[in-house]
């Protein structure tokens, strides 16, 4: 039989945090924490699929500093599927999905990510629900729980 974590048990995150995502070469990304998202979403350009010993593969460009175009990070991971996604507009995009370790707060777990362009959006990462279930605690009126990343 599997516990479940008492509320006191869970660690609080803010309404926006710092986080790594060690898979895909990315040591640290600003994400929005959105419990009104199911689903979790990084901003990728310059996305393409291709195969890899019988699997498929996406490669992708990622952003991980806002308001810094000239950096970026190059990834893969293998293509979990594609999903249908309603944006907070209303407009459904049919995204390719990846599964790929997230570190928060001293934790690591796996989490599904949406790939989508994040362009016009103020966080280059949203954190949904799914990935924060049984896990967080969020306060709303709080931020960078795990501390502030600096620039080197």
């Amino acid at each position: 039989m599997k516990r479940k974590k008492s509320r006191e048990n869970l660690a609080i995150v803010g309404w926006r945090e710092w986080v790594a995502l060690p898979e895909l070469g990315i040591t640290a990304i600003k994400a929005k924490v959105d419990t009104g998202a199911r689903s979790s979403s990084l901003h990728a350009f310059d996305v393409e699929e291709f195969k890899r010993d019988g699997k498929i593969f996406v490669r992708f460009r990622v952003h991980p500093l806002q308001r810094n175009p000239r950096a970026f990070v190059e990834s893969e991971a293998e293509l979990l599927e594609y999903r249908h996604v309603k944006s907070s507009g209303g407009h459904e995009t049919l995204r390719p999905v990846i599964v790929t370790t997230i570190e928060l707060l001293g934790q690591k777990w796996s989490i599904e990510l949406t790939l989508a362009s994040r362009d016009t959006m103020g966080f280059r990462m949203l954190i949904g629900r799914q990935a924060l279930q049984r896990r967080f605690l969020v306060d709303s009126g709080r931020s960078f729980q795990g501390g502030k990343w600096k620039q080197r």
